[in-house]
């Protein structure tokens, strides 16, 4: 195990594993390290845990990494790696991936519906393999006295914790990326997730109703994207379900109601303008509010008619001063005939 995290590193990674290596875990995080991820980490064939992330790498996907066959948890977040993460000529197969983080990222472009097609560790049907993974990761993390950071999501822009390093669990973190399109329909038969964020993104389409099959599911986080249509009933059935954020879409109708939807509150669901329904105040068949919209347009005007007014007294009381200045100066220098002959008056 080699973990360099929390230092002031700086330049680029080096190579590791040249003579195929036996390290398990090589954690970089938090560090200023540059340059790309160095591909003779092909040869750390029992590499469990990779963590480079809140670094400046900048580099594309390594698509080479879905190799490593003990691969388990894969962190790349808050780093400047672009481009798209899959490529024509490369099916993508992280069989033993658990956890994935390449949040804060510059990567962009559409993720085909078939990405996560062969991310068996996942999915319920490899459970034993699944289960026997995770053992090997745990008793080697506690054995060598080293943890994951504390798992966030994104709520309003602001890192909020939501899960302690108690366990590992299964996750996804494709949050404040470029990514576009509709979310890629094999991620909701991945069944064993516990967590899902594909936040500040701009997925369009709709939430399908497989995404009752993520009965593990205990954190959701689909917020600011472009998500449209209703939100399915089968969202209800997420039993685990503890944190849930649909805000900044463009979804319309009931919120469903029933399960664990009844513990969220408005933040969860706010800025869809065509949501009604519990927990929100609008109900169903009442138009969205107009009334902050025609509260600003009253504002602003009531604003301009007291600038307006406002401009008038100060112009009649510039011309009031200054003609009294003047009547004054004549009067102080004696000669009141003046004022007499340019107002015409008789003495």
């Amino acid at each position: 195990m080699l973990n360099l995290r929390y230092n002031n590193f700086k330049g680029n990674i080096p190579h590791f594993c040249r003579d195929e290596g036996l390290m398990r875990i090589l954690d970089l995080s938090h560090n200023q390290l540059q340059g790309k991820i160095p591909e003779s980490l092909i040869k750390c064939k029992d590499l469990l845990v990779l963590n480079l992330g809140h670094n400046q790498i900048s580099d594309t996907f390594p698509f080479w990494l879905q190799s490593l066959p003990k691969l388990h948890i894969l962190i790349l977040g808050s780093n400047k790696l672009h481009g798209p993460i899959w490529h024509t000529h490369n099916s993508i197969n992280f069989l033993v991936l658990i956890i994935i983080d390449i949040s804060h990222n510059d990567f962009a472009g559409s993720i085909p519906s078939e990405y996560f097609r062969n991310w068996t560790s996942m999915t319920p049907n490899v459970s034993q393999k699944y289960k026997s993974g995770k053992r090997e990761v745990l008793s080697f993390m506690e054995a060598s006295w080293y943890k994951l950071d504390s798992v966030t999501v994104i709520n309003k822009g602001q890192q909020m914790e939501v899960i302690r390093n108690v366990d590992i669990f299964v996750s996804i973190d494709l949050s404040c990326n470029k990514f576009h399109g509709e979310i890629p329909s094999t991620i909701w038969e991945l069944q064993s997730l516990v967590m899902l964020n594909l936040s500040n993104n701009n997925f369009n389409g709709f939430i399908p109703s497989s995404i009752g099959n993520l009965r593990q599911l205990q954190s959701l986080d689909l917020s600011n994207n472009k998500l449209s249509c209703k939100i399915p009933q089968q969202l209800t059935s997420l039993t685990f379900l503890a944190y849930l954020n649909l805000s900044q879409n463009q979804l319309v109708g009931p919120i469903p109601q029933g399960g664990q939807i009844w513990t969220f509150q408005n933040s969860s669901f706010e800025r869809n303008l065509g949501l009604c329904d519990f927990p929100l105040s609008r109900k169903c068949g009442t138009p969205p509010s107009t009334s902050s919209t025609s509260d600003n347009h009253d504002s602003e005007k009531s604003d301009s008619i007291f600038d307006f007014g406002w401009k008038v007294v100060a112009v009649g009381y510039g011309c009031g001063v200054l003609v009294g200045l003047v009547i004054g100066h004549v009067f102080t220098s004696r000669r009141p005939n003046l004022i007499f002959k340019i107002f015409r008056l008789r003495v």
